[in-house]
């Protein structure tokens, strides 16, 4: 009998997991389901996650990054938990997930190397930054490279490619890189 049972429920946390993804997700938002909305004045993902966290009736949320005509970085609380959808925009998440930025190789989401800037330029808005580092990997001189989105400072996307590699800092305005 207690064997059906811890495996009734085993099998009951499995269906659970399957069902109700973990952790957030840059890249993607769940639309629907919307009950507040606000700006988020910083441009930070985590103050929404925060926000959700803090809210009772939160079971999901998602926040869009500024937007390159300049409207501010919005945060929406959800009442229920959709499926996410890809949309560069975006970051999305279940209650008590905090802001889990994605790991691909050299890339580092929402960090900032300030400093070190030989050469800066406007660039074509990218989510992964793709430009900034293709330009840094094609300069003998360059080091590491920071990607600005668009919205944080100004309308447009900028690289920051430097001679020297800076400390990174958090900050989710950017993403960088350092050439190994």
């Amino acid at each position: 009998m207690m064997r059906a049972l811890i495996v009734g429920i085993a099998g009951l946390a499995l269906a659970v997991v399957a069902i109700e993804p973990a952790g957030s997700q840059s890249g993607y938002d769940r639309p629907g389901g919307d009950y507040a909305r606000a700006a988020v004045a910083n441009g930070d993902p985590a103050v929404c996650a925060s926000r959700c966290e803090h809210e009772a009736r939160c079971r999901a949320w998602s926040f869009s990054y500024p937007t390159s005509s300049g409207g501010p970085a919005m945060c929406s609380l959800k009442r229920e938990v959709g499926h996410p959808v890809p949309a560069n925009c975006c970051v999305s998440g279940v209650r008590g997930a905090g802001v889990v930025e994605p790991r691909l190789g050299e890339v580092e989401y929402s960090i900032d190397r300030a400093g070190g800037d030989y050469r800066n330029f406007e660039t074509k808005p990218d989510p992964q930054g793709k430009p900034c580092a293709d330009a840094c990997q094609a300069e003998t001189r360059c080091r590491a490279w920071t990607y600005r989105r668009p919205g944080y400072g100004s309308a447009a996307a900028r690289c920051y490619l430097k001679g020297e590699v800076k400390p990174p800092r958090n900050r989710p305005c950017c993403i960088s890189g350092v050439l190994r």
